[in-house]
């Protein structure tokens, strides 16, 4: 079975707290008539900091699509390839061990992907399949983390890479005013995260069954409206509510594989906001503490997107891992609605913790 091993996360050098953010909002938007609650649920998303590529003041600035995109390709091409080293490392894999790699973001386009550019920079084989997945939001690392369980689940020799690259505060947009897009400009962060997926061996999450599942009729509740400007982000007041529909669904699929939902030994789930991980606690009927990676990572880098659920999983591998067989669940959720779930046990020994924050944000500053 295909095993899912530690995930390499680094976040940008350029740091915004909450107390900025809230103070820079005031500032912003002293007339805007709903000002007190946009701040009130700013505070309330338990986010104290993000990381994002360029300083607060150019991120203000909105130079256009055009501008924007070459930057995002910049900075992809400038950040992802050493967090892609640590992370094949980690696995003890080299580039000419991968043959597909899952490159996912919502937050730029490029054509080639940046899977041509890998292949053609880093000395991956030529032979290396390439899946871009561009639209599905924050569910994509959910999907990512799938979609390689297929291949290598289909090769069972083959070993996959994953690669999530979210630069979520180039799509800030200054004339966007609703309260959802208030919000949303205090809850994003940018971050670069891989791990790879290996076919045989490895330490990390073997993974045993996924499953897709659709929100039927919700598609507009997370959505882009492209304009010249870029991508303008939709949010509809119904999303924080999602759990309820989405709980029994994660509850399903593993009742499927003969397992309980709320007697797991670990949850990697993504952090959309403090609302999701409360309704998952009480429609799973776990505690808090099951969610405290994807909390931690909410607090500390704000949602990042596709990226989530890698540095989720990342800090359980920081804590030591799980016992042996010790058996857990992987939920991403997005646009759609659309959760992305993998159920897997963890394989290999137990480990000790890897890299600081710190060294993570230095690599990116490089």
């Amino acid at each position: 079975m295909a095993t899912l091993c530690r995930p390499a996360v680094a976040v940008p050098e350029h740091v915004i707290t909450l107390q900025q953010t809230l103070d820079l909002a005031r500032s912003l938007h002293a007339g805007h008539p709903q000002l007190p609650l946009a701040l009130r649920l700013i505070e309330n998303t338990g986010v104290r900091k993000r990381h994002l590529v360029q300083p607060i003041e150019e991120t203000l600035r909105h130079p256009g699509f055009e501008a924007r995109n070459r930057l995002y390709e910049a900075e992809a091409k400038r950040r992802v390839p050493q967090v892609v080293r640590r992370a094949l490392d980690s696995a003890e894999l080299t580039v000419r061990d991968i043959d597909l790699i899952v490159y996912v973001s919502c937050t730029g386009f490029m054509m080639p992907s940046l899977t041509a550019w890998l292949i053609n920079t880093m000395g991956f084989r030529s032979d290396t399949r390439q899946l871009p997945i561009a639209q599905l939001g924050c569910a994509a690392g959910g999907s990512a983390i799938n979609r390689a369980h297929d291949f290598c689940t289909a090769y069972p020799e083959a070993n996959a890479l994953i690669v999530a690259c979210e630069f979520c505060s180039l799509c800030y947009q200054p004339t966007d005013l609703g309260v959802g897009t208030l919000l949303s400009n205090g809850l994003f962060g940018d971050a670069v995260a891989a791990a790879a997926v290996r076919g045989t061996g490895g330490t990390g999450i073997r993974l045993e069954r996924n499953g897709s599942h659709l929100v039927p009729d919700t598609e507009d509740w997370i959505a882009y409206s492209v304009r010249a400007t870029g991508f303008h982000f939709l949010l509809d007041r119904r999303v924080p509510g999602t759990m309820e529909p989405l709980a029994p669904v994660l509850t399903e699929l593993a009742g499927r594989h003969g397992w309980e939902a709320s007697a797991l030994d670990f949850y990697i789930v993504h952090a959309g906001g403090p609302r999701i991980l409360d309704d998952l606690c009480k429609y799973l009927g776990v505690q808090p503490e099951a969610f405290r990676f994807s909390r931690a990572t909410l607090t500390e880098y704000g949602n990042i997107a596709s990226a989530v659920v890698l540095d989720a999983l990342a800090r359980l591998f920081d804590e030591g891992g799980a016992p042996e067989r010790a058996k857990g669940l992987i939920a991403g959720f997005g646009p759609g609605i659309t959760a992305e779930i993998a159920l897997g046990r963890w394989t290999g020994a137990r480990i000790g913790r890897q890299r600081s924050v710190d060294d993570a944000v230095l690599d990116l500053a490089r």
